[in-house]
């Protein structure tokens, strides 16, 4: 290959983002005191461009912009130019995307944001097309207009930097509101989410549509404990929807960003790992409550594509798989009745693009299709005059092939570098799929990755580091990645029994409430006091594709208290609730994670206390009725019949619990307990009771 023209300073860093910018003739700097410095110098105003490795419009505007010679000469004739990747700075990107969204009205990425030397905004936008189009200014006349407003008219400048940091501001104090914690809350936010689903199409609101897992999840919590139909009707309607359409990769798992259309059809088509990870967990739960085959097959297609594609020899999870191959957004993914039959007899192509509606005309852009389930399979069969079990044995074996075939096409970028956060997530996953369908597979992929995360994401002084990528793990990390790691934690516990889980979720609860506890307001600071000063310092309240990091900390602290008994962990969940106690009625799809952990505060827990040898045949079968049904805020906890007490100093509900013969279950809830139980039916049938 030729020696790259250019190269600036970005050649240095290990973000595969910022990476595949560092041969741009643009003088990119990455964020640091060194570009400032030189702002400030010089008296220049900063342009700082923010994105991610996946973004499809990211990768638009460096190929328009970016790798311009006289595009990039003007930005470095008229402005000091700063790179982020949002994935490693998160801080950085949650506050520019205020201000962005505060000034326009609206967020995405690429995120364009134009600031003074001491790095406050005072103009921004998204996309910037490279000349006057789609509506929006050419990128060349925003920046002579920027550089000339910044250098001519000071003192306006001034004005929309002052109104800008008062709205910021305001965004980093909350305050506790008045009135109790209550199921009302609950059930007012119920209804205000149930407002905006699509009966149709499942989900929630119209084009471009999001999974909103943390909205479902409410919804599925309301349906078990109250036995709410229309609520599990929502929640099942759309995770069948999503299952059958484009947004779900039916050759190889996993679901991609985001859906273009209201019908599930037309994908964004990244692949993120905390979409899948939260994809997973939910499918997997909306199995255990409905037996329906669909949604562990999904759940289990989707782990199965991060064990292959999205997963670090030594255990860790890669962040992202780019929407784009050879340069063009999905072609990876797509076929024309031509390409299948390339592949496949004459029958085989005939059943396969009939069920998975690969058409001649397409069904996406230049005559290609995006697979997608649109009819039952009753109905397709009757319709090709086909027996329905022969029909789908054929698709069956058609979609291996496919998926054997595809793989020998050039495969979308993946950004794999591995991030304490959606690792968190996706450990989760793992370890809930894995109590679920008794899979000790699963069990050794999510205790891999909380052994790489626990030894290898550490700074020298013990806490946790937010990414590592070849061997260098780099970035104090922020709250959600304590919190999201955290809670992984505790499922791993629970899926293993593994006291050392437990301790390092404890002694990561610490360094997160010592680093980014705010004792006066209550509630978690986005950055703690190892972060560098940014121009605010910000709570992070709304859910966005994640949950916000003061939401699964105040689940994860309940979870912890609950087990260990620890009363300031469960204090300082519910001052956080209390903080966010009015978003959660006003706007209930933004705090989804938040109701979900109101749910955990206000109905005690089901804990169910298992005693004896882990490999011994009769505890073996109590511990796979225990972890047979979905119970809300069920609670599993594991006593050596041979302990001689040392377990119970941790897990204080253990003391007095001893075994009955070779193995023996206690369900308790509200401070009352069953008598002890032998058999795996008369377990079945308390936590029938108890749940």
């Amino acid at each position: 290959m030729a020696e790259p023209l250019h190269t600036n300073r970005l050649i240095d860093e290990t973000s595969p983002y910022l990476l595949q910018h560092a041969h741009n003739p643009v003088d990119w700097y990455p964020w640091g005191e060194e570009a400032f410095e030189r702002a400030r110098r010089e008296d220049r105003p900063a342009f700082l461009s923010v994105g991610y490795s996946a973004c499809h419009w990211c990768h638009v505007m460096e190929h328009e912009s970016f790798e311009n010679d006289a595009i990039a000469a003007l930005m470095n004739e008229l402005f000091v130019n700063v790179k982020v990747d949002r994935e490693e700075r998160p801080d950085v990107d949650e506050i520019y995307m205020n201000a962005v969204q505060m000034i326009t009205g609206q967020g995405g990425w690429p995120m364009s944001v134009f600031l003074t030397p001491d790095g406050k905004p005072f103009y921004g936008g998204t996309y910037f097309p490279p000349d006057n189009r789609y509506g929006r200014p050419g990128f060349p006349d925003v920046l002579r207009t920027i550089a000339g407003h910044y250098n001519d008219k000071r003192d306006k400048v001034e004005e929309q930097v002052g109104r800008l940091m008062e709205g910021l501001e305001r965004m980093g104090h909350l305050h506790s509101a008045e009135g109790d914690l209550s199921a009302d809350i609950l059930a007012t936010a119920q209804q205000k989410i149930g407002r905006t689903y699509d009966p149709k199409d499942g989900g929630f609101g119209s084009e471009p549509k999001f999974p909103s897992t943390m909205s479902l999840s409410v919804l599925l919590r309301d349906a078990v404990r109250n036995g709410r139909d229309e609520s599990l009707g929502m929640v099942t309607h759309t995770l069948e929807k999503m299952a059958r359409g484009g947004i779900y990769d039916q050759l190889g798992g996993g679901f991609h960003r985001y859906s273009v259309d209201r019908e599930w059809l037309v994908p964004h088509f990244e692949k993120m790992l905390y979409d899948n990870a939260l994809l997973a967990r939910l499918y997997v739960d909306a199995w255990q409550v409905t037996g329906n085959a669909l949604f562990r097959r999904v759940a289990e297609e989707t782990l199965a594509y991060v064990s292959r594609e999205m997963t670090h020899p030594d255990g860790g999870f890669y962040s992202t798989q780019d929407a784009d191959s050879e340069g063009e957004e999905g072609k990876f993914f797509v076929w024309t009745p031509e390409t299948v039959e390339a592949h496949l007899s004459e029958e085989d192509t005939r059943l396969l693009c009939r069920y998975l509606d690969v058409r001649p005309e397409g069904n996406f852009e230049h005559g290609n299709s995006i697979l997608n389930v649109p009819d039952d399979a009753v109905d397709v069969a009757r319709a090709l005059k086909v027996d329905v079990a022969h029909m789908m044995d054929s698709v069956e074996a058609s979609r291996r092939t496919l998926f054997n075939a595809r793989e020998s096409r050039v495969h979308p970028g993946l950004d794999d570098k591995i991030q304490a956060n959606w690792n968190g997530l996706m450990i989760s996953a793992f370890a809930t799929a894995a109590q679920a369908f008794d899979d000790p597979a699963l069990l050794e992929r999510a205790t891999s990755a909380a052994t790489f995360v626990t030894e290898r994401m550490r700074s020298e002084d013990g806490g946790l580091l937010h990414t590592w990528k070849e061997g260098q793990a780099r970035i104090t990390a922020y709250q959600e990645d304590y919190a999201c790691v955290i809670n992984g934690l505790v499922d791993v516990y629970e899926a293993s029994f593994d006291l050392r889980w437990l301790e390092h979720a404890v002694e990561l609860a610490d360094l997160m409430v010592e680093q980014f506890w705010d004792e006066e307001e209550g509630g978690f600071f986005f950055i703690g006091d190892r972060h560098e000063a940014l121009i605010v310092r910000t709570k992070n309240p709304y859910d966005n594709a994640t949950p916000s990091g003061n939401s699964i900390a105040t689940t994860a602290l309940l979870r912890l208290g609950q087990i260990l008994e620890r009363k300031d962990y469960v204090d300082r969940a519910q001052r956080t609730l209390h903080l966010f106690r009015t978003f959660m009625e006003e706007v209930p799809a933004g705090f989804g994670q938040m109701l979900v952990a109101l749910d955990v505060f206000l109905h005690p827990p089901v804990e169910v206390v298992l005693v004896g040898d882990l490999e011994s045949g009769a505890f073996k079968e109590l511990e796979r009725v225990a972890r047979s049904r979905w119970i809300p805020n069920r609670v599993i906890v594991h006593r050596p019949a041979d302990d001689g007490g040392m377990v119970e100093k941790m897990i204080p509900m253990l003391k007095d619990r001893p075994a009955k013969g070779d193995a023996t279950a206690y369900v308790c809830r509200e401070m009352t307990c069953s008598a002890p139980v032998t058999d795996g039916e008369e377990l079945g049938r308390l936590l029938e009771e108890s749940g």
